[in-house]
């Protein structure tokens, strides 16, 4: 009986450590950052640019795009979990690269509003700086909140509108866009070699290019009829992509 009962208190403990691993891992990042040897954006390009450049290139060459490309544009679409990449050739026409799955990511259709409501936001943003060092491996730093979302903020009286939104590596997440070690290794390497001013990524809760609408009972501020209405016009802009 003593056995079977240590067997369920440890399986219990087994099931929440799962549960709230990116809990632990956030609450845990200051004390482990002092413990760890930090690496430069230079370093982590040194360490593993080349494989990823070199897994890049077959994609480049199918889309007849030199690497490293002009601008590219990233789509995260909710729904799907799927982060499609395009790049833009000499004449500034974008062309979809590749596909890749979003392993976790937390939340339900609809943008982000505050601080710990587990959203992923959507929206238009820019790559605002690269981590070589993230908890979960190496990520991206998304640029929210941008302008539409403080102005929406401000209308509603709302203040703690959250952050710290990445596109990272592991398979775990909160608000952010978990997409495993090496796909975030890619994406952290084409962010580097394109340069952070010439990346976007746009954050949408459907493919609104296939006519696809956010269901009707979800319940959404008002305001998202024309957040929705201009990120149609911005991925209509854009080929669909071919499946992952």
């Amino acid at each position: 009986m003593k056995r079977l009962y240590l067997l369920l208190v440890l399986l219990a403990l087994v099931v929440l450590a799962a549960l709230f691993k990116p809990y632990l891992r956030t609450a845990l990042a200051p004390v482990i950052g002092r413990f760890t040897h930090t690496k430069t954006v230079a370093q982590r390009l040194e360490q593993f640019g080349p494989a990823a450049r070199a897994r890049w290139q077959p994609y480049f060459v199918r889309a007849k795009i030199p690497y490293a490309p002009a601008r590219v544009t990233l789509i995260a679409i909710k729904a799907e979990r799927r982060l499609e990449v395009y790049a833009a050739d000499g004449a500034g026409r974008q062309h979809w690269i590749r596909s890749g799955r979003i392993l976790a990511a937390s939340g339900d259709p609809g943008p982000k509003l505050s601080e710990g409501d587990g959203q992923v936001p959507e929206g238009i943003y820019p790559i605002e700086s690269l981590n070589p060092n993230s908890l979960f491996h190496v990520s991206l730093r998304v640029g929210y909140p941008n302008a539409f979302d403080r102005a929406q903020a401000a209308k509603e009286g709302r203040t703690n509108l959250g952050g710290d939104i990445m596109i990272h590596g592991d398979s775990v997440s909160i608000g952010c866009l978990a997409m495993g070690d090496e796909v975030a290794e890619d994406l952290f390497v084409l962010a580097a070699d394109t340069g952070l001013p010439h990346l976007t990524i746009i954050i949408t809760p459907v493919d609104f290019r296939q006519a696809k609408t956010v269901s009707a009972k979800v319940k959404l501020p008002e305001w998202t009829d024309a957040l929705y209405a201009d990120l149609k016009i911005h991925l209509a802009e854009l080929p669909l992509a071919d499946a992952p």
